[in-house]
């Protein structure tokens, strides 16, 4: 499935646990908050992980505070918060911000924890390959490694310009959801779910459920962000595997 989410009051929804997007097993949202605007958030039952897009914001959490502040996608590396279930938060904002904020059922308890621009782990991907056409810089925020109490992941890829990521394409069990951003609105990609093509527009999303394969290109000037996020499934955790489509398995033979 790709949707094209309009923002609402502030608000844009990407992914709901209890509508036509249940398969993802997420609710995924973005706000926008003007200067000094302030949002109260709880999903009862889950864990929560509020990622700074750009902006300025003080999230309020059991008697604490933490602060997140970013340029840009583009320009700065990631700081996340990321929340046990059932914990209710005061996310005010000091400058006009979005933030991401990716939950899912977990009745697991855990300390809350601030991933900041040192804790994330960036890594080139496909470098040197097919002539450089694939790769792209990776960002890991939440993962089996450092979470394992958690039952999602959350990560970054920045495409670089004309670039094709994702690839070869592959598929996996578990559901995964891509958020993409451009720097300028008129920047666009594509992505491929099975074999029907969609255009990725800025703020569109790519839900993808287990066992559709998925790649996806940017075009020529324009480098792409894409907020990445998977659900482990019970007793089936996602950790880096993936079944790549064998028409193409050939391209990873040296």
């Amino acid at each position: 499935m790709f949707i094209y989410p309009k923002f609402v009051s502030g608000k844009q929804v990407i992914a709901r646990v209890y509508d036509k997007t249940s398969k993802m097993m997420q609710n995924i949202t973005v706000y926008r908050l003007k200067k000094d605007e302030e949002i109260e958030l709880i999903e009862p039952g889950m864990e929560s992980a509020y990622l700074i897009l750009s902006g300025n914001v003080t999230v309020f959490y059991k008697d604490k505070s933490v602060t997140m502040a970013r340029k840009s996608v583009f320009e700065e590396l990631p700081t996340c918060l990321h929340l046990p279930k059932d914990v209710s938060t005061i996310i005010k904002a000091s400058e006009d911000s979005e933030i991401l904020v990716q939950s899912t059922e977990n009745d697991k308890e855990f300390a809350p924890r601030l991933f900041t621009k040192d804790d994330v782990y960036k890594f080139v991907s496909c470098e040197g390959r097919w002539e450089d056409t694939a790769t792209r810089d990776v960002v890991d925020i939440i993962t089996i490694k450092n979470s394992p109490y958690s039952n999602m992941v959350m990560g970054e890829v920045y495409a670089r310009q004309g670039r094709w990521w994702s690839y070869i394409p592959h598929d996996h069990p578990q559901p995964e959801v891509y958020y993409y951003k451009f720097a300028r609105p008129e920047g666009f990609g594509a992505c491929f779910i099975g074999e029907k093509a969609h255009t990725i527009k800025d703020g569109s999303a790519g839900l993808f459920e287990g066992g559709k394969t998925h790649a996806q290109v940017t075009a020529p000037g324009y480098p792409m962000y894409c907020c990445w996020m998977i659900r482990h499934l019970p007793g089936d955790p996602w950790d880096n595997t993936r079944t790549d489509d064998p028409r193409y398995s050939w391209l990873l033979e040296k």
